[in-house]
Parts: structure tokens; sequence; C-alpha cells
């Protein structure tokens, strides 16, 4: 396989998989939605739960 080949396998298979996590029993999700979620998940965390409660306290002040 010469490199342009290799290139367009793995945007194929990006997209697959960002086409798979979109998906779920309800339905289908946004792309806007997908990119900014999977863009969260390279950040690093903030804050460290240890309880639901702690969680739950947490989210009630936003």
């Amino acid at each position: 396989m010469n490199t342009l080949t290799i290139k367009q396998e793995i945007t194929l298979l990006r997209s697959a998989v960002i086409s798979l996590i979109g998906r779920d029993t309800e339905g289908e999700y946004r792309p806007e939605f997908i990119k900014s979620t999977l863009a969260a998940l390279s950040q690093k965390a903030t804050r460290r739960f240890t309880s639901p409660k702690q969680f739950l306290k947490s989210i009630s002040k936003a």
C-alpha cells in the first residue's frame, strides 16, 4: 500500500469510530456534541469525586 491509501484508511476508520460513539439506543447525537465530548476527554480533570453525595453536592452549586 502507498501512503495515500493508508491515510484514506485512517480517515475512514476515524469516521467509523466517531459514528459508533455517536449512536445509542435513543438515536444518533449531533456531530458537534461528539466533537465537544472528545475534546473534553483530552482535558485534565479539575476535580476528583470520592462519593456520589460529594458529586451531587458539587453539581448543585453550578
